[in-house]
This record gives structure tokens, C-alpha cells and sequence, in this order.
């Protein structure tokens, strides 16, 4: 054997790993201050082989990002995220999830549902606009999509800071406008989305997502299961 070369048996070993690993890539969107990344955080601690991303973290810097007539930041529109560079970190993580910082550990809810697997990586993926861009919609075994009204959204949105901070008028004139565009063309263009009720507890919510994967999960390990090329 030559120096530095793994030897055959590690070389089978990981050559059977790969072929019998399998990825779940999870959708998490929704309106904004709907508790996609709390959710998120959490199923995360309780899911087997989990990592997450987040949407926000592509964000273009602040003079990139468009300027309207009202002198609105256009944040909450597609052009001010690098999509292409958001597709490509998801498209990386699904070719090599077991290099990308996952964790292995024991989730903090072990329970027969999680039995045999130890070869399944999961993926949560949270942000405000996941379902209209076509190259994402060609990655999600599962979407789900939280919503708020009106007026519950804006209330939680005025208790949080954001930089930079929305100025009067922001969230009528841009936020909920752009809100309600998207989730338009969601409902008109999109199928296969479980929507969720952003008013409802987070523990509520976390376990009817967290059930839902469950189901996902079985199937995957049965084999009736489509996987993302």
C-alpha cells in the first residue's frame, strides 16, 4: 500500500456509506417574525444528523441593495439575497454532508422513530422567500410555510431591531406588501406546501412539524422517497 493511501477496508467502508446515505432537505419559510428560525433551532436539537441554513445569511451588503423613490432598502425581494451562492451551499451540503460540520450526536429526543438513521442527514433551511425561486424548488423533500396576520405580524415586527432599522412607514409600504406578493404567486404556482399558523405556540407547532418529519423519515428508509439530483 502506498504511503498516505486509507486502506481497502475504510475504502469499502466509505464507498457503503455513500451509497447508502440518503439526505432530507427541509423547507422552512414564511412570513417575516413568524418563528422560522426559533422552529428551526429546535428541530435541529431533536432531529438525528441535522444542520441548518439560514436565508439571511445572503444577504447583499447594505449599498448593494435597491433604493426606492420613498428611500425604502428593498430587502424583502429576491435581488437583494445572492440566490445562485444560497443554491450552491445547499447543492455542496447534499453532496457532502458528513464534512460540512453536522453534527452526529445523540438528538436530545431519542425515541424508536429514529432507529436505523444513522446514514440519513437532514437539512433545515429557513427564510423569508424559499418557494419562489426556481432552482430552490428543485431541493425540498418537504416545505413548510409559516403565516401571520396582519396585525400580529406588525406587532412583533415593532419589537425587534433590525439593521439597518426600518423607518416609519417600512412595513405597510414594503414588508407587507412584498409578503403577500410572494405568498400570491406561492399559491398560484406551488403545490405540496404544508402551511402553518405562525399564532399557534411554538411548542404546538414544533411538534406537528417535528411529527410530519417523522412520517418523512419512514418513508425515506422504506425507500418510497424521491431525492433531489
Amino acid at each position: 500500500m502506498r504511503a498516505g493511501a486509507a486502506p481497502a477496508g475504510c475504502e469499502k467502508e466509505e464507498l457503503r456509506r455513500k451509497q447508502t446515505m440518503k439526505v432530507l432537505v427541509i423547507g422552512l419559510g414564511g412570513v417575516t417574525n413568524g418563528g422560522k428560525t426559533t422552529l428551526a433551532e429546535k428541530l435541529k436539537k431533536m432531529l438525528p444528523n441535522c444542520d441548518m441554513i439560514s436565508q439571511d445569511d445572503f444577504f447583499k451588503p447594505e449599498p448593494e441593495v435597491e433604493t426606492d423613490e420613498r428611500g425604502f432598502k428593498l430587502y424583502d425581494v429576491l435581488d437583494a439575497l445572492y440566490m445562485d451562492e444560497m443554491v450552491k451551499s445547499i447543492r455542496n451540503w447534499m453532496k457532502s454532508p458528513t464534512s460540512s460540520g453536522v453534527l452526529t450526536e445523540e438528538p436530545q429526543n431519542t425515541c424508536d422513530n429514529l432507529k436505523d438513521t444513522e446514514d440519513v442527514y437532514i437539512l433545515i433551511v429557513e427564510g423569508f422567500l424559499l418557494y419562489n425561486y426556481e432552482p430552490l424548488n428543485e431541493l425540498w423533500n418537504r416545505r413548510y410555510f409559516l403565516t401571520l396576520p396582519y396585525e400580529e405580524c406588525k406587532r412583533r415586527r415593532s419589537t425587534r431591531v433590525y439593521q439597518p432599522a426600518d423607518t416609519p412607514g417600512y412595513f405597510d409600504g414594503h414588508v407587507w406588501p412584498m409578503y403577500l406578493k410572494y405568498k400570491n404567486e406561492l399559491e398560484e404556482n406551488a403545490s405540496n406546501i404544508v402551511y402553518l399558523d405562525g399564532t399557534k405556540s411554538q411548542e404546538e407547532l414544533l411538534s406537528c412539524v417535528y411529527s410530519d418529519i417523522i412520517q418523512e423519515l419512514k418513508k425515506l428508509r422504506e425507500g418510497n422517497f424521491y431525492q433531489p439530483e
